[in-house]
């Protein structure tokens, strides 16, 4: 009874060895509570650091609109724009938004890994391998389009704080900020791991290079809209600076996959193939032979005549 009751707390599979719902549900749960504590724990540091981070946010963009000196002082007889914090909370609520921010970008290895362990389960085996390619890839690509858009941000403030009228300053709510930084941060570096989703997605076989090399005049329309409804500040410049980047590694997932798809062919011929696609014969199938002609029973020295007698067999 103990052994039995044992085996029903156990995790029931089917015999194809799949999940049930509730259990995939499960496995959902404890990988985002991980990935949620990989961000809190990397969050602690921003909070320690808040205002040497908070500093290192803002110097690009002071020193791309001439304020050397600090927001607000004047250079050369100019008052430069200037960065305001209003209501008592409002400080306290800047100091988490630093922090998730640290957060989200510090443990991008860790919820990279965690969704990688989710999805693994309904890959084969051999593709499994792939998992410290998939997050060594996946960190770098995500840092590389944060450290994008901290580049980015300086060239778009300047040119949007040049529609300032003469004779008029410049208050920019500090919240307002730095909700900019972190869309800008959060969207350049999610759109990063396009190219990294579709190679996953080829090699657990979803999609082909093929197709990918078919449908990309609708991919670069598609990520220009998307594009342009993402950044946050709607400048030219940084739709821009944001698609090409992501088109360029469109283009180079494309390239990834093709070559995987040469890979698999040489090694199964028939990999492209669907379950219910016919394929193509290697060699023309050979003409079937003539049948012999009946036999009528004819029996020699009786050339024409009916046969006399029948064999048992017969």
């Amino acid at each position: 009874m103990l052994t039995s009751a044992r085996n029903q707390g156990k995790k029931e599979k089917d015999p194809e060895g799949r999940m049930p719902l509730a259990e995939h549900l499960r496995e959902l749960r404890n990988r985002l509570v991980k990935a949620v504590l990989a961000v809190l724990a990397v969050a602690v540091l921003g909070l320690v650091y808040y205002k040497q981070i908070a500093d290192f946010l803002t110097e690009p963009v002071r020193e791309a609109v001439g304020c050397e000196k600090g927001f607000g002082e004047s250079v050369n007889g100019e008052a430069c724009a200037e960065l305001t914090i209003q209501g008592l909370v409002a400080p306290f609520t800047i100091m988490l938004k630093v922090a998730l921010t640290v957060g989200v970008i510090g443990a991008c290895p860790v919820w990279l890994y965690q969704l990688w362990a989710f999805l693994a389960p309904g890959l084969h085996r051999s593709e499994k391998k792939y998992a410290g390619a998939f997050v060594g890839a996946g960190a770098p690509l995500f840092v590389g389009g944060a450290v994008l858009a901290y580049f980015v941000l300086p060239t778009a403030a300047r040119a949007l704080l040049d529609f300032t009228p003469e004779g008029t300053g410049n208050l920019i709510p500090f919240d307002e900020f730095l909700d900019i930084i972190t869309r800008l941060v959060i969207v350049f570096g999610l759109a990063f791991e396009l190219p990294l989703l579709l190679v996953m997605l080829n090699f657990g076989g979803i999609v082909t290079g093929r197709q990918l090399l078919g449908w990309w005049r609708v991919m670069v329309v598609a990520i220009a809209v998307f594009s342009a409804m993402a950044t946050p500040t709607g400048d030219p410049l940084t739709m821009g600076a944001l698609a090409l980047p992501i088109v360029l590694l469109y283009f180079g997932a494309t390239g990834v996959c093709l070559t995987n798809d040469r890979r698999r062919r040489r090694a199964n011929p028939y990999a492209d193939l669907d379950d219910d696609e016919a394929s193509t014969l290697d060699h023309a199938p050979e003409p079937v032979a003539q049948p012999a002609p009946p036999d009528t029973g004819a029996r020699s020295g009786d050339e024409g005549g009916p046969p006399d007698r029948f064999d048992d067999a017969t």
